[in-house]
């Protein structure tokens, strides 16, 4: 690896690149398979872990106010639509609510 980075060093180009694009770089060159799989690597990492502790903070204030009250199931489906809160505002909540009315419309009591 380091005998790799110190040739690729001589045949970059001499301006400034992105990490992306000495990846694309290696790529192409094909000579450099262990740096191109340091690379691969360091793409796929996240750069943050806030929203795993953002789920868990979440999970927490779920469990701690409702925690006597409520099913697993329940707990589960709350946390969710908590964390993916984004998708959620996506979603179109007024044809959710109609098709629940007609369904509990049709129940006979």
């Amino acid at each position: 690896m380091i005998s790799e980075l110190s040739v690729m060093q001589f045949t970059l180009p001499d301006r400034t690149m992105s990490a992306m694009e000495i990846f694309h770089f290696v790529r192409e060159a094909d000579c450099y398979p262990n740096t191109s799989i340091a690379y691969r690597i360091l793409f796929t990492m996240p750069v943050t872990v806030a929203s795993a502790e953002r789920s868990f903070s979440k999970l927490k204030l779920l469990k701690n106010y409702l925690r006597s009250v409520m099913s697993q199931e329940r707990l589960n489906g709350l946390a969710t639509l908590c964390i993916e809160k984004q998708l959620l505002d996506e979603i179109d909540i007024d044809s959710i609510i109609d098709d629940f009315a007609c369904r509990n419309a049709r129940r006979k009591f």
